[in-house]
């Protein structure tokens, strides 16, 4: 089996690099008296079903026998408070020996007041093919049910995998996963909530926050760097399979919620091709023979495009901070269209997409970071591997509802899409650019506007199968010998133009600015040719 949970008795000492303060203080609270095994996904619908904090819809749900759920089970709400969003203020990496010392301590705490109440735990697999499979086991106060069983219902039970389980991919030196959860926990210090991920030790403490996402992110970043640590590119974004007459194209789209990832990668562009689908948000590339698998077998959606008369809403397996209104029938129905409140989110089945894999074998065609850079054409085409790597670690973007934030039209620098790394940043950089060395292609994706003309989902779809078929011009971007541009109406750039060349310069120099500024902190500073690099570009437009 691919993680371990096992020590032999020889091994368990201080010199273990296995073991920790921390991982150690987490570890045991599971063995506690006060803590109760969930042993099977509809064992975890019931206790959710009869919680006081559940919403029971009349939605049933579909093909639930596949899902080891009762034959009559509904979807089910539960709705959180003012925060409907990830904290990323509230989260900390334990990087050093002195972080560690600190928050053993505190975590000592929590766990010593957190015996005064009774915890559910269970277990999930991360990863759903043998190639990359990690076991994650969670831990949550009783009154929470709603939150296991949303992790199971997002994750892969381990009872429907233990065969392929069994026969994975081994990982000798990795611990399994545990995550100590108590959304009730309040402290002076920490009014924000507090995630501590420890990604030595394969652990971690989601404390003083309901929402379920919190628990989804921090179990993918420490799966993400078992992956990244034995071999494997991790990856937040979508990918999907063109199936063409004589061949086949792979492609991966990287960016942040709300910047369309999801609409690229679960579209079926009119049905004119056979479509599979990896996931939407999560997955790894295996670096020796570029193959890729999928991290989760659900998908974790916004629900502010799905009215109640959507087909989708058929595979909805629960949602929160969402409203509940009586239909026509007097059924308990959604109110979706963040109509509540911002950021609705369901969790959907893999029946919602009709040709789901697990694992795709053949490497990756394209890689296309999407952005929400309004000066850019819809889609660039760039030929050389540092500078596919340089706009990847440099993608730019906009914060969408799905942070607990302010959301603003400012431009932000969001590095491969991933706010959820937990090793250096220049790995990354370096793994993606010997990805693009080895012949995978790479596209920027523009989704916001561009000479003031808005950017349709349309134009974006239409211009991803220009380019899996090949038919699509692409005409060089200005002074960039390097880059092209997909020559689509009304979206020709204007070099002639200063007012132009003048605001390409500026997102360029935002770009510099923060690769200057990751300088200042090893854990994220850059090989000197990514600012050799933006800094020539920014010279070839003062000519």
């Amino acid at each position: 089996m691919s993680s371990n949970h096992l020590f032999d008795r020889k091994e368990i000492h201080s010199n273990n690099p296995r073991l920790s303060g921390f991982k150690t203080t987490i570890e045991t609270a599971f063995y506690g008296n006060n803590v109760t095994e969930i042993k099977d996904v509809a064992a975890a619908y019931q206790l959710a079903f009869e919680n006081s904090q559940t919403i029971v819809t009349d939605l049933p749900i579909d093909q639930p026998e596949k899902l080891g759920l009762p034959t009559e089970a509904k979807v089910l709400v539960t709705n959180d408070g003012k925060i409907v969003g990830r904290s990323a203020i509230a989260r900390k990496l334990i990087l050093t020996t002195k972080e560690d010392k600190d928050f053993s301590a505190l975590m000592r705490e929590v766990v010593y007041h957190g015996q005064e109440k009774n915890f559910l735990k269970s277990s999930v697999v991360v990863g759903l093919h043998n190639d990359f499979m990690v076991k994650s086991h969670l831990m949550i106060p009783a009154n929470f049910p709603m939150q296991l069983f949303q992790y199971l219902m997002n994750f892969e039970f381990s009872q429907n995998l233990t065969n392929i389980y069994e026969q994975s991919q081994e990982f000798p030196n990795e611990n399994d996963l545990y995550f100590y959860a108590d959304p009730d926990w309040q402290h002076p210090d920490y009014p924000d909530g507090l995630v501590i991920l420890d990604p030595a030790h394969n652990c971690g403490a989601i404390l003083g926050l309901r929402y379920f996402g919190e628990l989804k992110k921090a179990t993918l970043s420490l799966a993400w760097q078992i992956a990244h640590r034995n071999g494997f590119i991790a990856c937040h974004g979508g990918m999907k399979q063109f199936q063409l007459p004589n061949s086949k194209y792979t492609m991966a789209a990287f960016g942040l919620s709300g910047t369309g990832k999801s609409t690229i990668t679960l579209s079926h562009h009119g049905n004119k091709f056979p479509i599979t689908v990896l996931h939407d948000d999560a997955f790894v590339i295996n670096q020796k023979d570029g193959g890729t698998t999928a991290l989760e077998p659900s998908y974790f959606d916004k629900t502010e495009d799905y009215a109640m008369d959507h087909a989708a809403i058929k595979y909805f397996l629960t949602a929160e901070n969402v409203g509940i209104t009586l239909d026509e029938n007097g059924q308990k129905v959604l109110v979706t269209g963040d109509i509540r409140n911002v950021n609705g989110r369901c969790i959907k089945s893999r029946f919602a997409t009709k040709d789901r894999k697990d694992h795709i074998n053949e490497k990756i065609d394209g890689v296309f970071w999407i952005m929400k850079d309004e000066t850019l054409p819809p889609i660039l085409k760039l030929n050389d591997p540092t500078l596919a790597a340089i706009f990847g670690v440099t993608l730019a973007t906009k914060r969408s509802t799905a942070e607990n934030i302010q959301v603003s039209d400012q431009l932000i620098i969001e590095p491969f899409a991933n706010p959820f790394r937990t090793y250096p940043l220049a790995e990354d950089y370096q793994n993606f650019r010997t990805l693009f060395t080895n012949g995978t292609t790479c596209y920027i994706l523009n989704t916001a506007s561009f000479n003031e003309r808005n950017i349709s989902p349309e134009v974006t779809l239409k211009g991803i199968e220009d380019i899996v078929t090949k038919t699509g011009e692409f005409e060089t971007f200005g002074p960039y010998p390097q880059i092209e541009y997909l020559n689509i109406d009304d979206y020709e750039p204007d070099f002639n133009n200063q007012k132009y060349r003048q605001a390409l310069k500026t997102s360029l120099k935002t770009r510099l600015v923060f690769v200057e500024e990751k300088t200042l902190n090893p854990f994220t500073e850059l090989p000197t040719e990514v600012t050799d690099l933006l800094t020539e570009m920014i010279l070839k437009l003062e000519k």
